[in-house]
């Protein structure tokens, strides 16, 4: 679109331009003069950075080079004292009687009378009568066979006389006559004298059958006995071969106790004709939350080796398990769960040491002369528990470490802060106490047997 100018806009139109153009240039000035003041002023904010740093680094203070400082570690060692020992082997087993016995009815009868001690759990001793049968019709049997043996008698005693008439009539036939040898036993009656014969024996042999019925009418106690059960009761009528009690001994008790092949060697096991008995037991087991024990006999072995666990299993025996002959003593009840320490044989040499010193591949840390850590692989016994039996690579007299240390301190200096002989240790590495009368802990357990690997 065109517009039309006035003369009056025409007029002032040169002068609005120059002004504009002179404040454009004005500005323009400002900002070179702004620039040039940053410039200057940064140059002199770097110059004075640069002079202080100079006069810090020139009066800065002389470097001391210091030693690094190395701590000893504390440690408390066991001083090896090496020992004689018998190492007791563990083992658990069930409380099972020695002998046991189904009492069965040995005759025909009604059961007229019983013990006050026939009831489950009663005590009876041997030969005490446990209950009594009828024995009115064996009485009259035993009549019977006496009379019989009587009347045999009587006619031996006949018979025997007219043998002696036929032997003297026999003396006076004629010496010339045909005399045959059968002819003369049958003359002297000798067929008949051996009839009567067997009737007086078998007579004889009727009163002893009788007798010994009468006698089983008697149902006695084999041996002295516990009664473990009963199917009989007083008016019941048996027969012969009738159950009538369950019992069993309680004059010994044994324990089969299953020993891993690899602790045999520790052991001393009874000989094979069972003329000596092995080495002592002590079993033990908790009680109403105390621990009772009681003394047994390694009696003998059962000769096999178990083709599943590969253990043989050994016979303890205890002596009057129930304490009838002792009433202070805890009973040994037939059927508890028992643990066994069984007495090993005399080791010489053995170092015995709280396991948990011992470090992977049967290594341990020892201070050696100079104070220093020191790895020192050695030999074990395979046992198991919480001690080990260390049977080579320990002199007389070294310092066994009993502080855990990971293997980052090998060769490191210790300083240490108590030393105890190994004899005096606990299973825990502390001193025993002085009233503790046990020397060796419980070891060898055969449940572990992951454990029992050589050296640990």
């Amino acid at each position: 679109m065109w517009y039309k100018c006035t003369p009056e806009v025409l007029a002032f139109a040169p002068f609005e331009a120059s002004g504009a153009l002179a404040f454009q240039r004005h500005k323009l000035v400002a900002i070179v003069a702004s620039r040039k003041k940053q410039i200057v002023l940064s140059f002199v904010m770097l110059a004075g950075s640069i002079a202080v740093t100079t006069y810090l680094y020139l009066n800065r203070p002389p470097t001391l080079i210091a030693e690094p400082v190395h701590n000893a570690i504390s440690v408390d060692v066991a001083e090896v004292v090496k020992q004689t020992l018998r190492i007791p082997v563990q083992a658990q087993g069930t409380v099972s009687p020695l002998q046991e016995t189904s009492i069965i009815a040995e005759v025909n009868g009604r059961i007229i009378e019983v013990s006050p001690a026939f009831n489950v759990g009663g005590f009876v001793s041997r030969d005490d009568i446990l209950l009594r049968l009828d024995p009115r019709d064996y009485e009259t049997n035993l009549l019977r066979a006496k009379a019989a043996l009587k009347s045999a008698e009587s006619n031996l005693a006949q018979e025997k006389g007219r043998t002696k008439v036929a032997e003297r009539e026999w003396q006076k036939l004629p010496k010339g006559s045909q005399r045959s040898q059968d002819a003369k036993d049958l003359y002297l009656r000798k067929p008949q004298m051996a009839l009567a014969q067997s009737q007086m024996f078998a007579a004889q042999a009727d009163i002893d059958t009788a007798q010994d019925n009468l006698e089983r009418t008697f149902v006695r106690a084999p041996y002295d006995a516990l009664i473990r059960s009963k199917h009989s009761e007083l008016g019941q009528f048996v027969a012969a071969g009738s159950p009538l009690a369950d019992i069993f001994s309680v004059e010994y008790a044994e324990i089969r106790l299953p020993i891993p092949q690899n602790k045999l060697a520790y052991l001393e096991l009874p000989d094979m004709s069972g003329a000596e008995e092995g080495s002592p037991i002590d079993i033990y087991t908790d009680v109403n939350g105390e621990i009772k024990h009681w003394t047994a006999q390694l009696h003998r072995t059962e000769g096999v080796f178990d083709e599943r666990s590969r253990v043989l299993y050994v016979v303890a025996r205890v002596e009057d398990p129930y304490g009838l002959n002792d009433s202070d003593r805890e009973p040994l009840r037939i059927g508890t769960f028992v643990n066994a320490n069984i007495e090993g044989k005399e080791l010489t040499g053995i170092v015995p040491l709280p396991r948990y010193v011992m470090r992977a591949g049967n290594s341990l840390w020892v201070v050696d002369e100079s104070g220093y850590l020191r790895n020192r692989k050695v030999s074990l016994l395979r046992t198991g528990g919480d001690l080990v039996y260390v049977k080579g690579g320990l002199d007389e007299g070294d310092l066994v470490s009993l502080t855990s240390l990971d293997n980052s301190f090998d060769s490191s200096e210790v300083r240490i802060e108590s030393s105890t002989p190994s004899n005096l240790l606990d299973k825990s590495g502390r001193r025993k106490v002085k009233n503790n009368v046990q020397l060796t802990d419980v070891t060898a357990a055969v449940e572990q047997p992951a454990s029992d690997s050589e050296g640990g």
